[in-house]
Parts: C-alpha cells; structure tokens; sequence
C-alpha cells in the first residue's frame, strides 16, 4: 500500500469498515453498490501501486467458482468502478488521469496522492507506540486519534479472497496491538480506575488474548481489588485451557506473582510535581517577551533608585532647616525630638531598595509572577 498520511488530491481510500471512498474535494462519497465492486477496489487499495494479475482479480472476486468468461467479466466490474470514481489526479498534459489504468498483465491503482484511512491509521499508532516509554500521555492521544479512524471491521461489505483476508487479518491484529498499547499508556498515567471496565469488556470480546488480562489485573491491583485481580488470571487460565489447550504464557504468569508478592513495580505512577521553572519556560514566546522586558524593567529600578536618593537629600536639606527653626523657637528645657524622627524617616527613604524586598539582583529573589 503506497499512499500517503495526507491527501493532495483531496481524495481518500477507506477500507477500515465499509469499502467506500470520499472525496474531500466535493464531500462526496463513493460507495460501490455490490459486493463484487467493494471486493474489487479493495483489492486495488490493498495492493495500490502494484499490477494486479487478471487471475488473481478473478481468484479475489469469485473463488473457485469463475463465471465461464471470467476476464470479460472482470473488465466490465473495472469499467463500472472506473466510471463510479471520483475524478482522478491531473497527468503530464493537465487532463485527469483514471486511478485504474489497464496494464497488458493486470490492473494498477495509482496512488496519485490520494491518503488511504489504513495508511494514516498505521502511521499514528506506530508514532504512538513508539512514544509511550518516554511520553504515555500524549502517545495515548495519538492512539485514541488511530482508533477513531475505524468505522467497523477492515475491507467490510464484499467477498473476502485471497488478497482481502489476508489484509483484513493484518489490519485486525494491529488494531488489537494499538488497543493493548492505549491501555498501556492509560496505566503508566494512573488511569487505572478508569480502564477496568473497558479491560473487562475486552477480556471478554477476546478471551485468548493474555494481554488484556494482564493489564486487567494490573488495573485491579492499583485499585486495590487484589483478590479480584489474582481471579482474572484463574478465568484467563481457564478460557485457554479450553480454548487452546495451552497454559497461560510466561508474562501472565509473572503478572499472577507479582500480586502475589505485592511486588514494588506494581504501584501506580506519582503524580509529576509541577516545576515552576519549567512551567514558565514552556512558552517560547513568552520566555522571549519576558526576556526583551528586563532590560527596560531594570533601567526604571534604577532611575526609581536615583529619584528616591534624590528625595532622600532634598529632605536632608529641609530636617536641617526644621532643626534649625526648632532650635530658634525652643523654649529651655523642651526635648527636641524632630531630628530623631527625621533621621529615621531619611534613613527609610534613602535606600534605593525600599518596597523592594528582596532586591532585584538578590539571588533569593522571587519567582515571576504568573
């Protein structure tokens, strides 16, 4: 499949559910009418990009049951679906190309930077898997984001060949993968409590896949429903035995243990503390408009600075004048307590610093508002 995550034709392939195709650039949907034309552009989306044999196109479409004139059949199914398309991308000389050309052994759907719903579905759940040591919060966010693209069960709606199956049986499993993985994430960021009844309904749709019991009863143990947990694995036990005629796997096996034990690495995930520096350096742009204000913050602390020193020895110069009247006036014996008060007022306003605490440049300076 060679499409690409992102449409330059504004024309989408869908096979995760339904067969259908929608064109962005109308909002039209295309959805072939019969089974024979769904199993048929399936086929072409599953192997875009590749001549398909006239033989295995017959093989996909009617088995081993071929109409008598199987080829002319095949060729009136591709005139149909060709006419059913919406227009194709423009060739070499600006006219609209066919998606499906005729090639002397077979078939070809040309990609033509149409997007595929398989292909983007893929492409985010391996970002998302590949995330979710380091970031499990936002690789659950992607791989929510490639679950949605599921509308039902891959290549629905047409006969199921050869090319079809196999298809559908790949796309089915990495679906499943990509739900195992999202509850993984959902676990790492403490969503226990959230996820055990979503786990159980999957235990429950697929009882022979061990991941989802294992992570079922990591999500009891956090909870605290340890004996709960330890009877997931006796049902899990129990449905593989019947089903398989296999003892659970070595992973579920240490997952019973481990709760037996109360191992340590079972515990849920602490609460990340906050980081006040990382938090205000986590905008680049208002780190930049913070950083391009200090300098003119500085330069007004300064010039406050010379104002205060300023007032400071303008009301020197006055306490004098205040004492030397007071002095003029006194009557014998009067306490003279002016300048006293004087001094300490002229002390107050003559620090630069004053309604500043602590300093500006003090390393034990406050962090910044906001």
């Amino acid at each position: 499949m060679e499409f690409g995550a992102y449409s330059g034709s504004g024309v989408e392939f869908r096979i995760l559910g339904p067969v259908e195709v929608c064109d962005g650039r109308t909002g039209a949907r295309v959805v072939p009418s019969g089974p024979k034309q769904r199993t048929l552009l399936a086929a072409l989306v599953v192997r875009a990009g590749e001549v398909l044999a006239a033989d295995r196109l017959i093989d996909e479409l009617w088995g081993d049951r071929p109409p008598a004139s199987a080829a002319n059949a095949l060729q009136a199914h591709v005139a149909r679906l060709r006419r059913l398309l919406p227009q194709g991308p423009a060739g070499p000389d600006g006219d609209a190309a066919e998606w499906i050309s005729t090639h002397p052994l077979g078939y070809l759907l040309r990609p033509g930077g149409a997007s595929s719903d398989a292909q983007r579905f893929q492409l985010l759940s391996a970002e998302g898997r590949a995330l979710l040591a380091g970031d499990p919060d936002r690789a659950a966010g992607l791989l929510r984001s490639a679950l949605a693209l599921w509308r039902g069960p891959a290549l629905d709606g047409g006969a199921r060949g050869p090319i079809c199956a196999a298809e559908a049986d790949r796309l089915e499993e990495l679906r499943l993968t990509t739900l195992e993985t999202l509850y993984e994430a959902r676990l790492r960021c403490g969503g226990h409590a959230d996820s055990v009844r979503e786990l159980e309904r999957l235990t429950a749709r697929h009882p022979l896949r061990e991941r989802f019991y294992d992570l079922l009863m990591l999500a009891l143990y956090r909870c605290g429903r340890q004996g709960e947990a330890l009877g997931v694995y006796e049902r899990a036990r129990r449905r593989l035995v019947d089903g398989l005629g296999v003892e659970p796997g070595p992973a579920l096996h240490g997952r019973m243990e481990e709760i037996l034990r109360h191992a340590p690495s079972l515990a849920a995930p602490s609460p990340a503390a906050p980081d006040p520096a990382a938090g205000a350096g986590a905008d680049p742009d208002r780190a930049a408009d913070a950083e391009a204000e200090l300098p003119a913050l500085r330069r007004e602390i300064a010039l406050l600075g010379d104002r205060i020193a300023v007032l400071g020895r303008q009301q020197q110069v006055l306490l004098r004048r205040l004492q030397e009247l007071s002095g003029a006036t006194a009557r014998p014996g009067m306490p003279r307590q002016v300048p006293d008060d004087g001094r300490r007022a002229s002390e107050t306003f003559a620090d630069p610093t004053w309604g500043l605490s602590p300093p500006v440049n003090s390393d034990k300076a406050p962090a910044p508002f906001g």
